[in-house]
């Protein structure tokens, strides 16, 4: 039987977050040392554990069928691969920054400046682009002590929180690009693989839209209840089921976390009472 292969980075954050998504998935994999490859009995697939930078030649060399990168590597190797899904975790920025004492007008700052990155290709085009004339340095690990070492006047590098830039005394003035965590394929994968990859996707997006959402229960009075249906941001319309006490229902509903905290304080004004709110584990729409 065919076996797809998936090419994850195989330290770090990124990396833990892959492999939980696998396991939220139902699928393990029995070397848990991580070692170059990785089996699992709970579904047809291989992993293969490379470093970020590798992912996307790998994936387009047709060695892995698929992998799971940031945005901005497949962005700057620049590699003839297709991006399946998005998988909404290691969310992070490509910046320019420079040091905090320098006042900022506008892009113009960065001409005939050094710039410090460990992307330059995703630099140099958006520098051609905005008709920037500026020395880029090529550099792996460390970007941002480069101004402070008197080895560039700025960086381009990935911003998360920005506590890093703080603490080297740099201030961020330019957003590039906005990356997250891919699910990239070979455009050329074969369609007996193609349907294993479907079947993972399929997976994928029931682990995510669980972890998003959440499953409400709450009581209340009839004579609220449409007013209350309305104020609920569920995805369809919510079961109602009266209660033993004559006048009121239960509604239960599958809700967005972020959106139900906004209309809370109005569910308990309109009347609602025991409110329930609880983790979904698989969620299938």
């Amino acid at each position: 039987m065919d076996k797809i292969t998936i090419a994850v980075q195989k330290k770090g954050r990124m990396s833990d977050k892959s492999l939980e998504l696998f396991k939220e998935s139902g699928i393990r994999f029995t070397n848990g040392a991580r070692r170059l490859i990785a089996l699992s009995n709970d579904f047809p697939i291989r992993l293969l554990y490379l470093r970020d930078d590798d992912i996307p030649q790998y994936v387009a060399d047709g060695v892995a069928d698929a992998g799971i990168v940031g945005e901005n590597e497949v962005l700057e190797k620049n590699r003839p691969v297709e991006t399946a899904l998005k998988l909404g975790f290691a969310k992070c920025r490509l910046s320019l920054a420079i040091p905090k004492e320098n006042n900022y007008p506008d892009l113009n700052w960065f001409q005939n400046k050094r710039i410090a990155t460990s992307y330059p290709q995703i630099l140099t085009k958006f520098l051609l682009k905005n008709s920037i004339r500026a020395e880029v340095h090529e550099i792996s690990g460390s970007v941002e002590i480069a101004p402070g070492i008197g080895l560039a006047d700025a960086i381009f590098d990935i911003v998360s929180s920005g506590s890093t830039l703080i603490s080297n005394g740099l201030k961020e003035v330019e957003t590039v690009v906005k990356s997250e965590a891919l699910l990239i394929k070979n455009p050329a994968i074969n369609p007996a693989k193609q349907e294993l990859l479907n079947q993972l996707i399929f997976r994928f997006d029931a682990a995510m839209a669980a972890e998003n959402n959440k499953y409400i229960l709450l009581n209340a009075p009839n004579d609220k209840l449409e007013h209350i249906i309305e104020l609920i941001p569920g995805m369809k319309s919510p079961t109602v089921v009266p209660l033993a006490e004559e006048g009121w229902s239960s509604v239960h509903s599958v809700v967005n976390e972020n959106k139900f905290w906004q209309v809370i304080d109005q569910l308990k004004s309109a009347g609602a009472q025991g409110i329930l709110v609880t983790s979904l584990e698989k969620m299938i729409v």
